[in-house]
């Protein structure tokens, strides 16, 4: 990355602002401080749902609301709330100050609902956690050695690029599940329809559209902060509406409901946060349900982690455009170190593996491009814990148009793929359509390699494949066939 200025830009007074300037880059990169706080917060504004919706699927209000584990044990909603936001908050700092890039991290989503619905009905709560912490030191040990950036430098261009194009489409489409514009119909064929039974009628789903709209026209006229100006409007539109019509919270189960939570001005503004989980965590899995099972849970565990992150950052690294022709970016080691650490203190706290979170995307179409961006989430993340209520004022459905609007951005690089070669298009298509349709970035990525490693090697092309790869893509098939192998071996 050149140390020279862009042209236009302002060179930073000497001084601790000065140096500060340099260390996170943010004229090299051709940004401003204005433009990089803009941008952490849209980041914040659209990940703060996490703060909501990891309770939800971890905790309750009551044993019989919540994932109970084994022996009946469950996790409080309140605290995992508080738990959820100071550990999003401690790593996106760290990350941010670290490997000065604007990646946002949190509890990943696809792993804190593995544990509550697979994991804990065989060991209990802090024993699972246990188990993410194991997951989290294994992963920080491949990134301290260098295998994992190894690996990272082991995958094509052609399929980092498709990465980067499916974690658009997989976004855009959490944005509009998650605004009901898009539903499952419960029927054989089609799977999905198009809202409830073909009508998109409903309040939240119309505030979705009316997001999507404002953002985008703001986008078309390239107005500076367009995301997050166009979140703060539709949210001021989404509370008006709920005053005036009152539609309820159903947390999915009433098609016509807000999905998560309803816009609405809180009575209650600052809540001390209960930290009672942290330090939480046994590592007795393995005396409960046998060392064999318990290496097949750590195993899907990191396999979800590390492909996960890998794939995550190389479409952000790319949107962002610090990444260079073969999908690096600077300080690499560093950022798969720190998400391992993440895993590591997820599990610590019983908030899950934290890992980073595609919404930073919305963040860097806002035009963040360093570490700085970061720092102001991972603050606003800590100051969440004492300011919940306000986390609920915007709804799902606003910050779903935003995601949309990004998983549009994200999706326009599929111009430098190139298609003309079949070997590569199929394995390309494959990673990119896997993605949203299994929902996992990490099932896109295991179907690319597979494929890119057979495709390639009896096309008459194996010698340009990576050993590595090789060996990644041999794990994935153990990946994709680990039910019959925890059956076996039961």
């Amino acid at each position: 990355m050149s140390s020279t200025a862009p042209s236009g830009t302002r060179t930073p007074r000497p001084g601790t602002v000065g140096t500060l300037d340099r260390y996170f880059e943010i004229t090299a990169r051709g940004s401003s401080w204005a433009r990089e706080a803009r941008g952490g917060i849209v980041t914040f504004v659209t990940m703060a749902y996490i703060v909501i919706l990891n309770p939800l699927i971890l905790g309750g209000f009551s044993a019989d609301q919540a994932a109970t584990d084994v022996v009946g044990g469950w996790l409080q909603n309140s605290q995992v709330g508080a738990v959820t936001a100071l550990t999003a908050g401690v790593m996106t700092i760290l990350f941010g100050a670290v490997a000065r890039l604007p990646f946002a991290f949190a509890a990943g989503l696809g792993i804190n609902s593995f544990l509550a619905v697979n994991v804990v009905q065989d060991v209990t709560w802090p024993e699972a956690m246990g188990l993410v912490v194991i997951n989290g030191l294994i992963i920080t040990i491949l990134a301290v050695t260098g295998l994992r950036g190894l690996i990272f430098n082991a995958v094509p261009a052609a399929l980092k690029t498709a990465i980067t194009v499916g974690i658009g489409l997989f976004i855009a489409f959490i944005g509009l599940v998650d605004s009901g514009f898009v539903r499952t119909s419960g029927l054989a064929s089609p799977p999905v329809q198009l809202g409830s039974e073909g009508s998109i009628a409903t309040l939240p789903t119309i505030t979705f559209v009316i997001g999507l709209v404002v953002i985008g026209v703001l986008m078309a006229r390239r107005v500076r902060g367009a995301i997050f100006i166009g979140i703060v409007a539709t949210t001021v539109v989404a509370i008006v509406l709920q005053a005036i019509f009152q539609v309820p919270t159903s947390n999915g189960q009433n098609l016509d409901d807000w999905n998560l939570n309803a816009p609405v001005v809180p009575t209650q503004i600052v809540a001390l946060p209960d930290l009672s989980l942290v330090g939480d965590v046994s590592f007795g899995a393995f005396a409960r349900i046998g060392w064999l099972s318990g290496v097949m849970l750590v195993f899907t565990l990191v396999f979800t982690n590390f492909f996960d992150a890998m794939g995550t950052m190389t479409g952000l690294a790319k949107a962002a455009d610090v990444a260079d022709e073969k999908g690096t970016f600077p300080r690499l080691r560093s950022a798969l170190i720190i998400e391992g650490v993440g895993a590591v203190a997820g599990g610590a706290t019983s908030s899950s593996s934290n890992t980073v979170f595609v919404e930073s995307a919305s963040g860097i179409g806002e035009g963040a491009r360093t570490g700085f961006a970061s720092v102001v989430t991972g603050v606003l993340f800590i100051l969440a814990m004492f300011f919940t209520p306000l986390t609920q004022v915007v709804p799902l459905e606003v910050a779903a148009a935003a995601l949309v609007i990004v998983g549009a951005l994200m999706v326009s690089q599929i111009k430098d793929i190139d298609w003309t070669d079949f070997s590569v298009a199929l394995p390309v298509f494959l990673t990119i359509v896997v993605m949203p349709l299994t929902y996992s970035i990490a099932n896109g990525i295991g179907v690319g390699f597979v494929s890119w490693v057979l495709v390639r090697a009896f096309s008459g092309r194996a010698r340009g494949i990576s050993p590595l790869l090789w060996i990644v893509a041999a794990g994935f098939v153990v990946f994709f066939v680990r039910g019959p192998i925890e059956a076996l071996f039961a």
